[in-house]
């Protein structure tokens, strides 16, 4: 029996008339958002996107974990709609005049639990373009709906001439200037600082090189400070899935042995499937694990303390020794606990030819970019009712094993 070849879905075209009345809707905008994401896409799609973009001068924002879908770098970018998102980006949403939708589902990230739009007939003129009918009106009720793949729409939008003028030009400069503002480093308490690790490491890094990631707080701060600007260089769990970072590794450590892969995991992320790094020793492939150990699930407790501020269960870990536990599989390890030994642990880790695991030791206060786990709890405790969604970020334990 042969193998079968591998699965290709229909992907819907897009009509070249629906495609030009989405772009009258765009022209008699004073300030159109464009929002890409969801799957099938593919690196010529992504290029088709910025020309039309670019062509256009429009903002383009990425829904949850699609930033790679436009270079970073390029002035059209706009920032991304997920987890803890930027507060400026998520008022513009909400003062556009024209969304158009390419690709992304508009679920409860991108929207900041549904709070973005109204439902179910947004304030914004809406075109949503998506490949599954069944999710065109399925929350918002669009004013165009096309059932179309994001490449066929991009690849028929950028076949358009391009507008003699167009009156938002000043809308989209403030969007990228919101982002560039969001996107420098923070601080956070203690002397390990992630967001300057994390910017550091944008600058290090090589255009095609790879970030992965699993679920948990810890992501917010690779989402804000990193930059993507080559499709397919982010690989992160749309679903939320823990422990997704590290076989994201080792399989695109094993396809792109020619680019250097670093995967960022949470203590607990990285507790659902640390073995994979006996694969990634016996496959010899020299990825680098940046565990950020902060001694608990902090997503969790982060519900706890909005809740019920003050009554934690089930959320402190009890961690091995990381370091030794990588090295016992024959993977290079070594602690960080200052921001200035970041840099000369990572050349030793790019260095060794190996597997290697950095360990992050991170002040467990410092749970969010916004906000400590002592300012979450003491928002909370000030509140008689529940939070609505999105009114609060993550968080964490006082000290790693607190209570």
């Amino acid at each position: 029996m042969r193998d079968a070849l591998p699965a290709r879905g229909a992907q819907p075209a897009a009509d070249a008339n629906q495609v030009r009345q989405a772009r009258e809707r765009l022209l008699a905008a004073e300030r159109p958002l464009l929002v890409v994401g969801g799957g099938g896409w593919t690196a010529e799609a992504s290029q088709d996107l910025r020309a039309f973009a670019q062509a256009h001068a429009l903002p383009v924002v990425a829904s949850f974990r699609c930033q790679d879908y436009l270079d970073n770098d390029d002035p059209c970018y706009a920032g991304d709609l997920g987890l803890g998102p930027n507060p400026a980006l998520a008022e513009r949403v909400r003062a556009a005049d024209c969304l158009v939708v390419a690709g992304a589902r508009m679920g409860e990230a991108t929207t900041r639990g549904y709070t973005l739009l109204d439902i179910p007939v947004p304030r914004q003129a809406l075109v949503h373009v998506h490949a599954d009918s069944g999710e065109l009106g399925r929350v918002y009720r669009p004013e165009l709906a096309i059932n179309a793949s994001a490449p066929s729409f991009f690849a028929a939008a950028r076949a358009l001439p391009p507008p003699s003028a167009v009156g938002w030009r000043a809308w989209t400069e403030s969007a990228r200037a919101d982002y560039v503002a969001w996107n420098r480093p923070v601080q956070s308490p203690g002397p390990l600082q992630l967001a300057e690790i994390v910017g550091w490491l944008r600058d290090a890094l090589g255009p095609d090189d790879l970030v992965t990631n699993g679920a948990g707080n810890y992501t917010v701060w690779v989402h804000r400070f990193f930059r993507y600007r080559h499709y397919r260089t982010q690989l992160g769990p749309t679903s939320g899935s823990m422990g997704y970072g590290l076989p994201a590794a080792v399989a695109a450590g094993h396809l792109h042995r020619d680019r250097t892969v670093v995967c960022f995991a949470g203590d607990g992320c990285f507790l659902m499937h640390g073995q994979e790094l006996a694969t990634a020793v016996q496959l010899r492939l020299p990825i680098i694990v940046l565990l950020v150990n902060n001694g608990s699930l902090g997503t969790i407790r982060a519900h706890q303390e909005r809740r019920y501020p003050g009554r934690v269960s089930g959320t402190a870990l009890h961690n091995p020794d990381f370091v030794a536990y990588a090295r016992a599989f024959g993977a290079h390890a070594a602690p960080v606990e200052r921001t200035e030994e970041f840099a000369a642990a990572l050349d030793e880790a790019l260095a060794c030819g190996r597997p290697a695991l950095l360990e992050l030791r991170v002040d467990p206060q410092a749970i969010t970019p916004r906000q400590t786990l002592d300012e979450i709890r003491g928002a909370a405790a000030s509140h008689t009712e529940p939070l609505r969604p999105g009114a609060a970020t993550l968080g964490a334990p006082l000290r790693p094993g607190a209570p």
